[in-house]
């Protein structure tokens, strides 16, 4: 695990997070010796990228703000050119538990792309309304996609390996619900394993929910659409490309 861990880079894409980040980047730092950490300040208006760089992470800054699925193309693309082979997506807010990250490295031997899943028995997350009704949906359908059961579809909690590392640098969506929704499509219809394991969510350490009630609606639609959009699109070849499968 000590060779997995060094080639091991975590990304944290991240807006406007200054209050959370630092103790994130320390927690994710000191919870896995060894492992490398990568901030994207996707555009942020405050000191974000600072403070992350004080706690011990590699910053990349972007200009303006691309999204979490730009953020993460770059993520990828940074691993693949700094010698990482696997890349672990944690939230800046402080919502995963860095100490979870072995688990997701553990399920990864036997696939290219693990989820950590808040609806499979562990913690106590719970979402309602449609924002819930759009979450058991895409659970559904996706783990027809995929060939294997999945409940967090929509997980910004994930371990990505060599194989989906190079796919993803390439192709990963930066469309609103495409890091999630249709990156799994793309993963599926490639040919990558993909597996969860139960993951606790924890509170929001600072800032405010991207989401709330008056969005929820709203999100059942775009929800669909991205699958709609991504089932739509051909299949992609996957190749191992320039990083060691190890």
């Amino acid at each position: 695990m000590s060779d997995r861990i060094a080639r091991t880079l975590v990304v944290l894409p991240a807006l406007n997070e200054e209050g959370a980040v630092g103790e994130v980047v320390a927690e994710v730092l000191r919870s896995n010796p060894g492992i490398s950490c990568l901030v994207v300040d996707d555009g942020s208006t405050d000191d974000t990228a600072g403070v992350a760089a004080r706690a011990g992470a590699h910053v990349a800054r972007l200009p303006f703000n691309i999204g979490v699925g730009g953020a993460m193309r770059l993520g990828f693309n940074y691993a693949i050119e700094n010698g990482f082979s696997t890349v672990i997506q944690v939230d800046a807010d402080g919502q995963h538990d860095p100490s979870e990250i072995p688990e997701l490295l553990q399920e990864l031997e036997g696939a290219d792309l693990v989820l950590g899943a808040r609806f499979a028995g562990k913690g106590e997350y719970d979402a309602s309304g449609p924002r819930r009704w759009a979450m058991v949906l895409l659970s559904r359908i996706l783990s027809r996609v995929a060939g294997t059961k999945l409940t967090d579809t929509t997980s910004g909690f994930r371990a990505t390996g060599p194989r989906a590392v190079v796919l993803f640098a390439e192709h990963y969506p930066s469309e609103y619900l495409g890091d999630t929704v249709e990156s799994l499509v793309i993963a599926a219809r490639s040919g990558c394993v993909i597996r969860q394991v139960p993951v606790a969510m924890r509170p929001r350490a600072a800032g405010t929910p991207s989401h709330n009630p008056l969005k929820a609606a709203t999100y059942l639609g775009r929800a669909m659409m991205a699958l709609v959009f991504a089932l739509m699109r051909p299949p992609i070849a996957l190749t191992t490309g320039s990083i060691d499968n190890r």
